[in-house]
């Protein structure tokens, strides 16, 4: 199966569980344990994928539209932060609206100086580039203290070394794409798509544990 196919498959299948996020799981027992629904434990699962898989793909997009100068990147960076907004709004059933709101927050940061970012490597200013980097890495740590703060099956080192992965992947995928290393590039997406699913697996995870009866 080519990657063209693979991502058409996942995304027709995550999109079916797409809108269960915000439903409540219900459990089944265990003695005298609570633990998940495996069936509905799993529309989390795929909620969350569809999630992680739409931030990749659009970050992604808008990438290629902005080395490339094409104002159809504009849009696709809406359509990003509009993703980040859903993200946080995912989390709403289980950690509240408040922190919703500053799970949107940081995700929204972490764009907007991916942003920087981009134009900083186009124009060839490593201070720039410099700056924003330090900027990506300080909002990673920040992403990762409101995760493990949040949820004690998100362990602070872990959250923050699948985001600094994820950081690294992104940095590398828009490189190639501004060197016009063709084959890198698509082999990069190749690791960032791989590596969201594996983050998005994560938090799916730690929620049901987390919240077994919810």
């Amino acid at each position: 199966m080519n990657r063209v196919t693979r991502v058409a498959t996942l995304l027709l299948t995550v999109m079916a569980g797409a809108g269960s996020l915000t439903a409540q799981v219900p459990t089944v027992s265990k003695g005298d344990v609570a633990v998940p629904d495996p069936t509905n434990a799993e529309r989390l699962r795929t909620g969350m994928r569809k999630l992680w898989t739409d931030h990749v793909i659009w970050t992604r997009q808008y990438i290629v539209g902005a080395v490339a100068d094409d104002p159809s990147a504009s849009e696709a960076a809406k359509r990003l932060m509009k993703n980040q907004e859903d993200i946080g709004n995912a989390i709403v059933p289980y950690y509240g609206k408040e922190a919703g709101a500053k799970l949107t927050d940081l995700l929204k940061q972490h764009i907007s100086i991916a942003v920087d970012l981009v134009a900083g490597a186009k124009a060839k200013d490593d201070a720039k580039v410099k700056d924003a980097d330090q900027r990506w890495h300080a909002n990673a740590t920040d992403l990762a203290t409101f995760l493990s703060g949040a949820n004690p099956n998100w362990k602070m080192d872990d959250v923050q070394t699948m985001l600094n992965e994820h950081l690294a992947l992104t940095t590398q995928g828009a490189t190639a794409r501004l060197e016009k290393n063709w084959a890198k590039d698509i082999e990069t997406f190749d690791k960032i798509l791989d590596q969201a699913l594996h983050m998005a697996d994560a938090l799916s995870d730690g929620i049901s544990k987390q919240f077994p009866k919810k």
